[in-house]
Parts: C-alpha cells; sequence; structure tokens
C-alpha cells in the first residue's frame, strides 16, 4: 500500500507555508471590521469565529433560523435564509461593514443573498470548501497527481449555473446528484452567483480544507470515526492506494474568515495546512498517541473512512501566503487535534456524520 505516513506528514512542526513564506500560525485578527453580521456560525469553528470578532471590538449581528442560541452578547436576528421577504423585513434597516456567510450552500441561497445585502454591505465573505475541487464530482474539474489544486481550477466567473434544479429540496438534490456531488456542485454554483456579471458587493470565498479540532465541538465525528476505530482495535477501511487530503485548525480557520472580511480581496482563496496528510498517516498518528498499532482493511464503494480518498486534490496555499495569511504546519497542531477527539471520545467507537464543518 503506497501511503504517505505520519513521519512524513507532520513529524516537521517548523515548516510552514514554503511555498509563500510564511511559517507563523495566524491565529487572531489583526483588525476586524467595526460591524459584521453573520449567517450561521453558532456550531463548530463558526462559534470561534464569533468570539473573535467579538474579541475584536467588533459589532455582531448573528443570523439564523434559532436551531441554536446564540451567544450572549451579540445582536440576533431570528429569520430563514431561504425566505428573501422574511429575511429583509427581520434584517430592518442593519447595515454591516462585511458580511460572513457560514451556511451558503446552493445557487439559490446566494440569489437571495445578492438581492438582500445588495444595499447593505460592500463586502460579502462566503464559507467555501476544498470538495469544489473533487474530480469524482464535475466531469469540468481536472486534477494533476503530485501537483496542489489552485483556485483557478474553479474558477466562479466561468462556472455554469443552473437555477432550476430542486436547490429548495435537498432530498431531491441528493436524488439528482448524489450526496457528495449535491454539496460540491451547490458550493460550486453559490460561489458563480456571488461572481456573475457586477456584484453588488466585493465578495471572497474561503475554500476551507478538512476542519479539524476542538474535541467534542467537532459535531461532524469524522476524526472520532478514526480515534475510535484505532483505539478499538477496529480496521479503518482505506483506499488500495489512499490519496492525501488537506486540513486546517478549526480555529485558523475561523480567523482566516474574520482576516478576510477584513481585507479586500476578491475571489477564492484556499485555505489549510500546507502539508496533505492520507487516511493512513492519520491513522497511525493516532495509534501512536494511544500507544498501539493501526490496522486496515480494503475501502469497498462507499465503504470507507472519511478521509480516505482514491484521487488527488489536495490544496496549493500560494495565494492565501499573498494575501498574509498563514497556516501552523500540520506537525505543530494535528496532535493536540488528535489527543481532544481521543479525551472527547475516550475507547468508545463512533460513526462518522456527513455533517457540515460549519
Amino acid at each position: 500500500m503506497s501511503h504517505s505516513t505520519a513521519r512524513e506528514a507532520v513529524g516537521n512542526t517548523t515548516t510552514g507555508n514554503t511555498a509563500a513564506g510564511n511559517t507563523t500560525a495566524w491565529t487572531a485578527p489583526d483588525r476586524a471590521p467595526r460591524r459584521v453580521g453573520v449567517i450561521g456560525g453558532t456550531r463548530y469553528f463558526g462559534r470561534h469565529l464569533v468570539a473573535l470578532l467579538r474579541e475584536a471590538g467588533t459589532e455582531v449581528t448573528l443570523v439564523n433560523r434559532g436551531s441554536a442560541p446564540p451567544p450572549p452578547g451579540v445582536d440576533h436576528v431570528l429569520a430563514d435564509r431561504d425566505d428573501e421577504d422574511a429575511l429583509t423585513a427581520a434584517l430592518g434597516d442593519r447595515t454591516f461593514d462585511a458580511v460572513i456567510d457560514q451556511v451558503l450552500y446552493t445557487p439559490a441561497q446566494a440569489v437571495v443573498a445578492r438581492r438582500v445585502f445588495a444595499d447593505r454591505t460592500p463586502r460579502y465573505v462566503m464559507t467555501s470548501t476544498m470538495e469544489v475541487y473533487d474530480p469524482a464530482t464535475s466531469p469540468l474539474v481536472r486534477t494533476t497527481p503530485g501537483v496542489p489544486v489552485a483556485e483557478e481550477a474553479v474558477d466562479p466567473a466561468k462556472w455554469p449555473v443552473d437555477l432550476d434544479l430542486p436547490w429548495h429540496d435537498p432530498a431531491a438534490l441528493v436524488r439528482h446528484f448524489g450526496e457528495a456531488t449535491a454539496y460540491a456542485e451547490g458550493k460550486r454554483q453559490a460561489e458563480a452567483v456571488l461572481a456573475a456579471g457586477r456584484p453588488p458587493f466585493g465578495w471572497a470565498s474561503v475554500r476551507s480544507a478538512h476542519v479539524l479540532g476542538g474535541g467534542a465541538l467537532d459535531f461532524t465525528g469524522r476524526l472520532a470515526h478514526f480515534t475510535g476505530a484505532v483505539a478499538a482495535g477496529r480496521p479503518v477501511a482505506v483506499h488500495e492506494r489512499p490519496r492525501p487530503t488537506s486540513f486546517v485548525r478549526h480555529e485558523e480557520i475561523a480567523a482566516a474568515l474574520v482576516a478576510v472580511a477584513a481585507s479586500s480581496s476578491v475571489g477564492a482563496v484556499n485555505a489549510a495546512s500546507a502539508e496533505p496528510l492520507d487516511a493512513v498517516g492519520l491513522s497511525e498518528l493516532i495509534a501512536g498517541q494511544l500507544g498501539t498499532t493501526a490496522r486496515f482493511r480494503p475501502a469497498e464503494g462507499a465503504d470507507h473512512a472519511p478521509f480516505s480518498f482514491d484521487r488527488w486534490y489536495p490544496m496549493d496555499t500560494r495565494r492565501a501566503g499573498a494575501l498574509g495569511l498563514s497556516f501552523s504546519p500540520l506537525g505543530s497542531w494535528l496532535p493536540a487535534a488528535v489527543a481532544e477527539a481521543i479525551a472527547a471520545t475516550g475507547t468508545e467507537a463512533v460513526e462518522a456524520t456527513t455533517g457540515k464543518d460549519v
């Protein structure tokens, strides 16, 4: 089995994003907009995002449907972001220096966002995903094994949008596309809507790597899938030749969103630690911390560990470096993230979910 080992990927804790010349973790905002609207933001790194803004003295307005209570000290707007009239009415006369959209998943939602926030903010930042680069989800995506994927591989200005698809019906959308493609294509087309024509605001998308860290805060269960399996001695299902993927620390993706909101950059930017890692290397790192040995079995069809991939699409982070963003080397934070997951789950097996990071 060909794979990158934990030693190769995370053993060096001093090497940063050498392509961009950055070695310092970007973990706290040097500056932040004065008034920020956050759509979503009550789960996982969204909570850290709101906390960072508050620590920077930002006035935060949180927009959600009330599925989770807002943190103390923020203005709360209760509204369904899919309902244009209701969202407009709930916002009243509020305006913002920037809006950070944590839960923008479809082009239909992006159409509503363009209309509702056109005269309310000069800056709109969406949380996107590295899944836009997954070549298994679109014939238009091309990746080259061994070459990190840069932002121009998926250009929102050229990406086709089909608003006639059942974007308002998640179950129908999954039946049409399949789950992975529905998520990736929804994000690609949402970015395309924000970029179309003459946008009413300066827009940016932060394409996040797989987010790790935070222990019990990580509701996705993906890292817990590995810690539970390795601790219990169960084999981890991996592809015959697992390809590496990209990861980012949960605090650092939150900080990157604040930095991009405070900047004037336009378009997509990749957010990740520079060093990729595959599912075997991750399992071996966990086994090392547990004092045991990782076991593996061949993946069959959809039966595989969450971060095991049979295709290549780790991200190129040079544009992030050019914008002044830097992310900690994987080896400097991943062992602690694993320790948090082990502490949060104990030795019980925990099944991974397909939940989004935000």
